[in-house]
C-alpha cells in the first residue's frame, strides 16, 4: 500500500479463469500493468463485479473442501457401514449405498407384515408328510422342496451328507414279548439302539424308572438282578429309563403309555431311541462322513439290555396277570381299567426278544445363508428337524414349514433395501432327529473348531407348536435376557390383548417360562457339546393340563393339533415365528450380542454355596480331612463375577460405532459358553463337556453326587477322586473367568 493507492493481483485457476471470462467477469480481474499506476475507479459497476467473484471463490473452495471431508468419512468404518450383500451371484451395491440403519421398532414391524398366517398356511400344507423318517425317499423329497425354498430367495445354498448307522426294526417278522408263554400280541413301535437278542425273566413295575423309583424298590429288599422292568412313559426319556435300569442288573424293560398320563388309544405303538447321548452312537464325537475311516467303536451311551415299547392293552393283559407286593404308597396307580397295580412276583415270567437291525443310511442336511453385511462370518443358525416317525405334524412339519417362512420374510425385507444386518443368518434342516438328534450333531462334531469361534447363537424349531395357552422355554442361560425381552414384544394368541411376558405367573418370568435343559432337548448338544448358546421353546397347553401326548406316536397329525390349539394353527405358529424371528435379528441387528454374561453367576454361586455346605459337614463328621478345602472354587466364581463386571465396565467405556471393537467384545461375550466346557475331558467319550448343563464326572452335578456318596462310606481312593474333581472344576471355571475378563495383560489374580 502506497499512499492512498492500493495493488491487488487476483490469481485463480485456469478452469475458473475460463469460466468467469465466458461470463464477461475476467476482463475486469486480469488488469494490465499499466492500470496499477493509475487509482482504480470506484464505480457501482466494478464493486459489483469484486463481490460477486470474491462469493464465487469462496463457494468454490467450499466445495472441495467438503469433497476431500466426504472422503475421509467413507475410508473410517464404523459399525453401521454397508457393504454388499452377497447371493449366489455374489451381486455388490455401488459404494455410494448407504442405506439407513432401521431402529428395532421398524425391524420388527417390517417381520410382522411379512410373516402372515396365510403365508404360513401354505407352507403348513406344503411340507405335510405322511411318511418321512430319516434317510427314506419321504424324507428327500422335503430336503429338496426346501432347498428349492431357501433357492427362490436368492439365498446360497448347499447340503451337508452323512452316512450314518439308524437301527430298524426287524425286516422280517417282529419283536416279540410273552407272558406266562402267551404272546402279547403284534408289536410295530420298537426303540432304536436297543441291545438286540433275547431276554427271560420275572417282571417287576418300576413306575417311571427313574433312580428314586429304584431306591423306593430297594428300600422293600426287592431283588433287582435279572428282572424284566415294566415301566411308564413320562417324566424322563426311554434312554435314561432303561439306562436306570441297566445300573440296577435288569435283563430288559419294557415302556408302555399309561391312560393316567397320556390319552391314547389302547393299541397306540411307541416309537423312540435309548442312546443315551446325541448323534450316531457308532462314531461318537466324529462326524459320519463317507470313507471317513475309524476303527470300530461304540458310544458309552449304548445300553446293554434289550428294551421294547408295549401297547396299553398289552400293557392292561401283562399288569392284570401280575402277582406280588403292593406299590410303595408314594407312587399314583395309574389309568389302566380293572388293574390292580402290584410289584409282580417270581412266577410272572416275561420273555423279550428284540431283532432290530442296524442299517447304514445316507441323510442330508439342507442350509440356506443370509449374509451378513459388516461381520459376514459371525452367525446365528435356526433350525428345524425335518424327519419323523409318522407324519409328525408338530415334531417336524411346523418347525419346517416355519424355517422357510422366516428364511423368506427376511430375505423379502433385505431385498427391498430396507434392512441390513450386521451378522449373518444360517437357515437349516436337520434330519434323523428321531435317532437322538444326529444330523444336527454330526454337523457340530464335523465343523467344531470354526462353529465354536463364529456361531453366536442356535435357535431351535422342533415342537415349537403343542398348545396354545402357556409359553415355555429351554436355553443357556446367557440367552435369558434375549428371550425377556421377546416375551414383551410379542402377543399371546389366546389372549391377544396381553404380552406372552404379561401372562407368565409366578414370582418371576423365570419360574413361569423357563424349564431345565434336558438331555432330549435339540439345543442340548449345541450348547454342552459345541459350547454354543441356544434355545428352544413352544407354545403349549396351560398349567396341570395334559401334554401334547402324541410324539413319537403314528397320530401327530394336524386334526390332533388342530384341536390342541383350539382351531387357532396358522396364528400360534405366527406367533412361535414371531419369537423365533425377533430373537435371531436382534441377535443379527444391535451393536452388541443380548446375551447375559452375568446370569451364570447366580447359578454357579448356587453349586458352590451347595458344595462348600456339603464339605463342610462331611469334616465335621470325620469323613473329610480338615485340611480338605473348597477355596480355590470359591476364589474362581469370585473371579468369574469380577470377569463379568470387567466386561460391563469395558462396555461402557467403548466406542460401540467401532466395528473391530465391536466384534471383539461380540467375541468375548459369545466365548463364555465355550469356557465353560471342560478342557480336561474327551469329547469322543464325555462329548457333553460343559460344566453346569453337561453329562458326566466333570461337572458340578457329579461333583455334589460324589460327596453325598461319601456320607455312606469313605476311603483314599474317594477322596484323591474329589480332589481331582474340586481341581478341575475349579480351573474350568477360572479359565473361562480370564477369557471374559479380557486379555491377558488386563488380568491381576493369584489363584
Amino acid at each position: 500500500m502506497e499512499g492512498g493507492d492500493s495493488q491487488v493481483e487476483m490469481k485463480l485457476s485456469p478452469e475458473v479463469e475460463e469460466e468467469l471470462e465466458s461470463n464477461g467477469v475476467g476482463e475486469h480481474l486480469h488488469h494490465h500493468p499499466e492500470s496499477y499506476r493509475r487509482k482504480p475507479q470506484r464505480t457501482p459497476k466494478n464493486i459489483c463485479f469484486l463481490v460477486a467473484a470474491t462469493l464465487l471463490v469462496v463457494i468454490i473452495g467450499y466445495l472441495i473442501g467438503y469433497l476431500v471431508h466426504r472422503k475421509q468419512d467413507k475410508a473410517s468404518p464404523t459399525c453401521d457401514r454397508a457393504v454388499s450383500v452377497s447371493t449366489d451371484e455374489e451381486s455388490s451395491q455401488p459404494e455410494s449405498f448407504a442405506p439407513k440403519q432401521l431402529d428395532w421398532g421398524e425391524v420388527k414391524g417390517m417381520l410382522g407384515d411379512k410373516l402372515t398366517v396365510s403365508r404360513i398356511e401354505a407352507s403348513l400344507s406344503e411340507f405335510a408328510s405322511v411318511d418321512h423318517r430319516a434317510g427314506s425317499p419321504g424324507d428327500e423329497a422335503l430336503a429338496n422342496k426346501v432347498l428349492r425354498r431357501f433357492q427362490e430367495n436368492n439365498m446360497k445354498t448347499w447340503n451337508d451328507e452323512h452316512y450314518v448307522k439308524l437301527q430298524a426294526p426287524p425286516t422280517s417278522g417282529s419283536n416279540t414279548v410273552t407272558f406266562r408263554g402267551q404272546s402279547l400280541g403284534s408289536i410295530q413301535g420298537y426303540l432304536a439302539y436297543s441291545a438286540t437278542g433275547k431276554a427271560e425273566g420275572a417282571v417287576l413295575y418300576a413306575y417311571y424308572g427313574r433312580l428314586e423309583d429304584f431306591a423306593d424298590l430297594k428300600d422293600l429288599s426287592i431283588d433287582l438282578n435279572g428282572k424284566i422292568i415294566l415301566v411308564r412313559a413320562g417324566e424322563i426319556s426311554f434312554a435314561e429309563k432303561v439306562d436306570n435300569a441297566a445300573k440296577m442288573n435288569a435283563s430288559g424293560v419294557l415302556i408302555y403309555p399309561d391312560p393316567a398320563d397320556y390319552d391314547l388309544s389302547d393299541t397306540t405303538q411307541l416309537f423312540g431311541h435309548v442312546h443315551l447321548g446325541s448323534g450316531d452312537p457308532y462314531t461318537p464325537g466324529f462326524p459320519s462322513f463317507n470313507h471317513t475311516q475309524f476303527s470300530p467303536v461304540r458310544s458309552s451311551g449304548l445300553p446293554s439290555i434289550i428294551a421294547q415299547t408295549i401297547t396299553p392293552i398289552m400293557a392292561q393283559t401283562l399288569m392284570r396277570g401280575m402277582e406280588g407286593r403292593n406299590t410303595p404308597r408314594s407312587w399314583k396307580d395309574g389309568g389302566l381299567s380293572g388293574v390292580l397295580y402290584k410289584l409282580g412276583d417270581l412266577s410272572d415270567i416275561v420273555s423279550v426278544e428284540v431283532n432290530n437291525v442296524l442299517v447304514e443310511t445316507k441323510i442330508h442336511n439342507v442350509f440356506g445363508v443370509i449374509k451378513g453385511v459388516t461381520d459376514a462370518d459371525r452367525y446365528v443358525v435356526i433350525g428345524a428337524q425335518r424327519d419323523a416317525w409318522g407324519p409328525g405334524f408338530a415334531k417336524s412339519t411346523v418347525g419346517t414349514a416355519l424355517l422357510v417362512e422366516l428364511a423368506k420374510a427376511i430375505s423379502e425385507m433385505i431385498r427391498e433395501g430396507r434392512f441390513m444386518p450386521r451378522r449373518s443368518l444360517v437357515f437349516a434342516s436337520w434330519t434323523a432327529g428321531e435317532y437322538g438328534n444326529i444330523g444336527a450333531t454330526e454337523w457340530l462334531e464335523g465343523y467344531l473348531p470354526s462353529l465354536s469361534m463364529k456361531a453366536y447363537s442356535y435357535i431351535s424349531l422342533d415342537g415349537v407348536v403343542t398348545g396354545s395357552d402357556t409359553f415355555k422355554a429351554s436355553a443357556s442361560p446367557l440367552m435369558n435376557g434375549l428371550i425377556s425381552d421377546t416375551l414383551k414384544e410379542v402377543n399371546s394368541v389366546s389372549n391377544p390383548g396381553k404380552t406372552l411376558y404379561a401372562l407368565a405367573s409366578g414370582p418371576s418370568w423365570e419360574t413361569s417360562v423357563l424349564e431345565p435343559l434336558k438331555m432330549t432337548n435339540p439345543a442340548y448338544p449345541f450348547i454342552t457339546f459345541s459350547g454354543i448358546p441356544s434355545v428352544s421353546f413352544r407354545f403349549t397347553k396351560s398349567q396341570g393340563s395334559e401334554e401334547y401326548p402324541y410324539f413319537g406316536t403314528l397320530y401327530d397329525t394336524r386334526e390332533k393339533l388342530e384341536s390342541a390349539t383350539f382351531s387357532n394353527l396358522p396364528k400360534v405358529v405366527r406367533a412361535a415365528g414371531q419369537v423365533a424371528g425377533h430373537m435371531a435379528l436382534r441377535l443379527v441387528h444391535d451393536h452388541l450380542l443380548r446375551l447375559s454374561v452375568g446370569a451364570y453367576d447366580k447359578i454357579i454361586r448356587g453349586h458352590v454355596i451347595q458344595i462348600n455346605k456339603k464339605v463342610n459337614t462331611l469334616q465335621e463328621s470325620g469323613r473329610l480331612p480338615n485340611n480338605f478345602t473348597s477355596k480355590w472354587l470359591i476364589s474362581a466364581i469370585g473371579s468369574y463375577g469380577r470377569g463379568a463386571r470387567a466386561l460391563v465396565d469395558t462396555i461402557d467405556n467403548s466406542d460401540l460405532e467401532d466395528t473391530e471393537q465391536c466384534r471383539m467384545l461380540n467375541d468375548r461375550i459369545m466365548r463364555v459358553e465355550a469356557d465353560l466346557l471342560s478342557p480336561y475331558v474327551s469329547p469322543t467319550k464325555t462329548p457333553f463337556r460343559h460344566i453346569l448343563l453337561g453329562l458326566g464326572p466333570h461337572t458340578f452335578t457329579a461333583l455334589v453326587d460324589h460327596l453325598d456318596v461319601l456320607k455312606s462310606s469313605v476311603g483314599s481312593d474317594d477322596v484323591d477322586k474329589l480332589l481331582n474333581q474340586f481341581a478341575l472344576a475349579s480351573w474350568t471355571l477360572q479359565a473361562c473367568s480370564n477369557a471374559l475378563a479380557g486379555e491377558v495383560w488386563d488380568m491381576n489374580n493369584n489363584i
